[in-house]
């Protein structure tokens, strides 16, 4: 991160440079000016030249502010493009310091059940006697079979061929059990989800360590005993699972071959119901979908729980949530999607934006300077509302430990979580800004300090902001709102 800013300072001051010949334009353009001010009119030249030089001392001293004001400005936008450098070259980079989040964006698929039956396929066909006086000369009718071909293997539970002699007609004659499968609709889904999401430190990509626990319900719709299969497909981005489990009717299943995701498969009786739980744990990143089918799913009862500490959006003709519960200025929430007797090809598919900590970060970076800024108008303002007195050197000195907080913030993000970094760099600057003017201007400073934290807010930045607005206005409108209080009460009585 030290390479990255030395670079980005090398191309502020490379840009603060390529400014130094047009200003030189502008000075020389005010002194030309000057001079023929002089002389025109020597006497006023005279009287503002005195002015001027009985004024230096304390010109000097606000320009000292407002130079230490740019220095801070400057360090804030280095801070932020080394900032941004880093997390492009750590999320470009082939080979990291620390564990990558193990998951992306997890789509969870319904399981399918299935009933399975026997369906068997006869087909004969009859060789002239001239052929079959023929295979007589060579001898065995073994030779011919190749020539017949074999069907697919796939849902073949019996194969069966064989020649049959029938006067001086030779009969070839092939039996083919093929497994069918017929579709059963499920008749309960009960799920719940919890997401925790992580925060990593040294600023990489936030993820969410998730919990998926399903309870399902079939029949089978026989009036005899009859083979069913609950076919439960694996998440799709879901990175390493851990804990899984497939219980039916109490009794846990280990899994096996899992290329087309956790097979059951089991005798039922007629009318009988099943009970299926599947549990496992994962990691994922951004968002989480249940996909309910390909094809229109009739859903008997249909349960959907997500649980969620951070705000979440829903992807377009994705299934609504049917209720949701959220925390005030967001935090934990619950999400539920509970139908019945519905039939749609429709998907959940609930969406995370505040996962991008490169951009959250960026924002912050960018409102930084904006809030150093407000602080030195802010504490103008405070002192001229309640007439308190501001040394032009002692608000530099403040200015410029706001700015070192700020930029400590951004160089924390490197070992701690984004929240904590920030609020410790913000929480620095305003103590160092206080130590400088005094406690008096302690609030002002705190006012503008906060406001790159408003970024950090998951979605409620423009709310955070109005409010803080308002606070601000109320405060420097009303400077003495205890002894104007007392006045009124005085007069009253």
């Amino acid at each position: 991160m030290v390479q990255s800013a030395v670079q980005s300072l090398k191309s502020a001051l490379e840009g603060l440079l390529g400014l130094a010949l047009p200003a030189g334009i502008v000075v020389g353009a005010l002194l030309l000016a000057l001079l023929l001010v002089g002389l025109l009119d020597r006497a006023r030249l005279g009287a503002g030249l005195g002015w001027a030089a009985s004024h230096l001392a304390g010109l000097g001293r606000w320009a000292l502010a407002a130079l230490a004001l740019g220095a801070g400005l400057l360090a804030l936008d280095v801070t932020r493009r080394a900032v941004d450098v880093r997390l492009g070259t750590q999320h470009n980079a082939r080979y990291a310091n620390a564990a990558d989040p193990d998951g992306g964006q997890t789509v969870q698929s319904a399981p399918r059940v299935s009933l399975l039956g026997a369906t068997t396929f006869t087909r004969s066909l009859s060789l002239p006697p001239e052929v079959f006086a023929r295979i007589n000369v060579q001898g065995g009718l073994e030779p011919l079979l190749p020539y017949f071909g074999s069907p697919d293997s796939a849902g073949i539970r019996d194969f069966r061929e064989n020649f049959v002699r029938r006067g001086n007609t030779l009969v070839y004659t092939r039996e083919v059990t093929l497994q069918t499968e017929q579709p059963v609709n499920v008749d309960t889904t009960a799920i719940t989800t919890d997401l925790k999401f992580v925060d990593p430190a040294g600023g990489r990509g936030s993820y969410y360590n998730a919990v998926f626990n399903a309870d399902y319900t079939f029949t089978n719709p026989l009036t005899a005993a009859a083979t069913l299969r609950f076919d439960f497909p694996l998440p799709v981005g879901s990175g390493t699972l851990s804990n899984f489990r497939l219980t039916v009717d109490g009794r846990a299943f280990r899994a096996g071959d899992l290329t087309n995701g956790s097979r059951w498969e089991g005798e039922v009786a007629a009318g009988k119901t099943v009970k299926v739980n599947v549990t496992y744990r994962n990691q994922g990143a951004r968002s989480w979908s249940y996909a309910l089918g390909g094809r229109r799913e009739a859903v008997g009862a249909f349960d959907l729980s997500v649980n969620a500490d951070r705000p979440a959006k829903f992807g377009r003709y994705t299934l609504f949530p049917t209720s949701q519960t959220r925390g005030v200025l967001g935090g934990q929430q619950t999400l539920k999607w509970q139908l019945q007797d519905v039939i749609t090809a429709q998907d959940v598919q609930v969406i995370f934006t505040g996962g991008n900590l490169r951009e959250t970060l960026g924002k912050v970076g960018h409102a930084a300077p904006v809030a150093v800024g407000l602080a030195a108008v802010l504490v103008l303002a405070w002192a001229a509302t309640r007439r308190l007195r501001l040394p032009p050197l002692t608000l530099a000195a403040a200015l410029i430990g706001l700015s070192l907080g700020l930029v400590l913030g951004g160089v924390l993000t490197a070992y701690l979580p984004a929240l904590l970094a920030e609020s410790l760099g913000a929480v620095a600057g305003v103590v160092l800004g206080t130590l400088a003017l005094g406690r008096a201007f302690a609030l002002p400073l705190t006012l503008a300090g906060v406001v790159p934290l408003a970024f950090l807010s998951g979605g409620n930045a423009g709310l955070l902001l109005t409010l803080l607005a308002a606070l601000t206005l109320v405060l420097l409108l009303r400077p003495r709102l205890g002894q104007g209080g007392g006045r009124f009460r005085r007069a009253a009585s």
